[in-house]
């Protein structure tokens, strides 16, 4: 117990007193590549729009106040198959950290071992052959690398932001869950909405269509009126199977993200609807927040940290490296003679490696680290431009899209007059049946219209919570934390 507590306690002492400096460059976060502010001509005021808690700080369970919709996302995060390899890349990416980790610290292996050799008296020493018995049993080191220019240091650092990037990946791919099936279940809500619309329409029409192929038969209308009549017939039953294959397109996605039948009973109704009150509203803040607010963006500044932790470990590859090979314990030649007084061994074997010519190897190497560097500088300027790209979209849509459904609403209203007051003309015979179809068509149109851009405005506000962070926001530490705290 001595012997291993002696050398054990040594080789840590070691490890910490020589471990030396880093040869990484400083990391410095890039300047922002996009504006400070957003684009007053889509979104003006958005820095301030509402009083209301940021995106990033709002659960998706606060956001969505859909019953339904919050259990759809619940199974969706449960059996999604894009979020359990998100997860296991995790757990993959630990395992990776640990083992790069394990270098920083010596291996401590215990030996035992016996040989019986049988020499002849010609080849011996001194003509002297015969039966030799040696036994061993202590504890070694193998291999350690001293760290005085921190390649073994900087390999763990580049190790533990890998992980730190797979964790803000499975965020990105939950906040992108979350967005997806909250888009599909609204779709799902048009649809209804389309064909229950659709399915009433054929049934007037159809009985519109009765009545003029009655007056046709009278005498009281011609052929062209019956045509007209017959075409905005049909063309209202391509509408009813047109809203039939679209809802069914739309609820084999939603299956796809839960992974699992859609329940029966979470399924929106034809008399599902939208108001104001089903979700929150949400402040733009600055251009800035994105940093902090979005997995994406942390994703690829942990992969740059990681791309500049390997500058160091190619720059470490120019100088010396020096590594410890030793051994403590016991031999005998006889089993039961290990631990007798004077039976203690010991080794010590350091090495020293220094490059001298290796064709430009270590060169191209750090070339190849600085080019990893720039690319994942490119690439995280890259990720925060596409962010600020979709929140001025939302945000644009935000600042249009509840104007544009008033106003189609309004269509709607001033349509259905129309159609009203066309029927009571046609009827009393003050204008002809093409009036009325025509009013027909376009209050069919502009509802459509109405129900399309409604799916719209509830898909942007969703766009916009996606784009602002999602709402992904964990109070306790996360697992790469947590590992960073221990190292």
């Amino acid at each position: 117990m001595k012997l291993i507590q002696h050398l054990g306690g040594a080789s840590v002492l070691m490890a910490t007193l020589l471990a030396g400096c880093s040869l990484a460059p400083t990391y410095e976060r890039p300047d922002l590549p996009v504006q400070t502010q957003w684009p007053d001509k889509v979104a003006p005021g958005a820095s301030d729009a509402v009083a209301a808690t940021p995106a990033a700080s709002l659960p998706w369970q606060e956001f969505f106040r859909d019953a339904s919709l919050r259990r759809l996302i619940t199974l969706a995060l449960e059996h999604n198959r894009d979020l359990r390899v998100a997860a296991l890349n995790i757990e993959r990416a630990r395992a990776l950290y640990q083992v790069q980790s394990a270098d920083r610290l010596p291996t401590v292996n215990l030996g035992v071992s016996g040989a019986r050799q049988q020499t002849p008296n010609e080849v011996a020493p001194a003509g002297k052959g015969g039966l030799t018995t040696a036994y061993n049993v202590g504890l070694g080191v193998t291999a350690f690398e001293l760290d005085l220019f921190g390649r073994v240091r900087n390999l763990s650092g580049a190790a533990l932001e890998r992980f730190n990037a797979t964790e803000e990946a499975r965020k990105t791919t939950q906040i992108s869950v979350v967005a997806q099936v909250a888009y599909s279940y609204e779709a799902l809500v048009a649809d209804e909405r389309l064909l229950a619309l659709a399915r009433q329409t054929l049934e007037s029409r159809t009985a519109s269509h009765q009545r003029q192929v009655s007056l046709r038969d009278m005498g009281a209308s011609s052929d062209y009126d019956l045509h007209q009549s017959d075409s905005l017939l049909e063309a209202v039953r391509i509408a009813v199977l047109q809203a039939q294959r679209q809802r069914a397109v739309d609820e084999n996605a939603l299956v796809l993200l839960l992974g699992q039948p859609v329940p029966a009973g979470l399924l929106p109704g034809p008399d599902a609807s939208w108001s104001s009150s089903v979700m929150a509203e949400l402040p733009a803040g600055l251009p800035s927040d994105l940093l902090t607010a979005r997995p994406d963006i942390a994703q690829q500044e942990a992969l740059l940290r990681a791309a500049n932790a390997n500058i160091g470990v190619a720059r470490a590859a120019f100088f010396p490296r020096i590594s410890l090979t030793g051994g403590f314990g016991s031999a005998s030649d006889a089993l039961n003679g290990l631990f007798e007084s004077g039976s203690r061994s010991w080794s010590f074997l350091p090495s020293i490696t220094l490059p001298i010519f290796d064709g430009g190897r270590n060169r191209a190497n750090l070339g190849v680290a600085q080019a990893d560097r720039d690319i994942a500088i490119a690439q995280y300027e890259k990720t925060i431009q596409g962010a600020f790209r979709e929140v001025a979209d939302a945000l644009a849509g935000r600042a249009t899209l509840g104007d544009e459904l008033r106003a189609v609403q309004a269509q709607e209203r001033a349509e259905q007059k129309r159609h009203d007051l066309a029927k009571l003309r046609y009827d009393s015979g003050e204008a002809s049946y093409l009036d009325y179809l025509d009013a027909q068509r376009a209050w069919f149109a502009s509802q459509q219209q109405s129900i399309r851009t409604g799916l719209a405005e509830v898909q942007n506000r969703i766009s916009l919570y996606k784009a602002l962070g999602g709402g992904w926001k964990d109070p306790a530490p996360s697992a790469a934390e947590q590992l960073a705290r221990k190292d």
